[in-house]
């Protein structure tokens, strides 16, 4: 499926890409939460296709999930992200993220939280974040 997805893609040549948003979450995780009540998610969405915009990300393990920015050192609650055409959004340590409060139990390393990510164009895409451990460095640097 994902072979014609990314066929799909090639028709055109122009950068509004009339086929619309071609969206793939990579890198999903959660650090292992220190408080019982609060925890962050991060991942990265490629889009090979024409801009989207992520406007909520929803999660069985807790009712009060936002989106975050982290610009020169402060957290600032955002609305929406923009997905660029044929560009990627990063949700990285340090960096934008996805903020878990109120949780209804504290995950535990090893599990893996199932996330609902909501797009203006795309719909919902499902994603699996695994819990890694709290000090949790990816390869990619996220």
């Amino acid at each position: 499926m994902t072979a014609a997805l990314a066929l799909a893609g090639c028709g055109g040549s122009d950068d509004a890409s009339p086929a619309g948003p071609e969206l793939k979450v990579t890198g999903a995780y959660m650090p292992a939460p220190s408080m019982a009540d609060m925890a962050a998610g991060f991942f990265t969405v490629t889009n090979s296709g024409a801009a989207d915009t992520l406007t909520s990300v929803t999660s069985d393990l807790s009712d009060d999930v936002t989106l975050h920015a982290t610009e020169g050192g402060a957290m600032e609650e955002r609305k929406s992200f923009t997905v660029p055409a044929h560009g990627e959004l990063d949700f990285a340590s340090g960096g934008n993220h996805v903020m878990f409060e109120k949780l209804a139990r504290k995950p535990a390393e090893g599990e893996k939280v199932a996330v609902e990510l909501h797009f203006a164009k795309s719909g919902t895409v499902k994603v699996s974040m695994p819990v890694k451990p709290a000090t949790y460095t990816p390869k990619t640097g996220h």
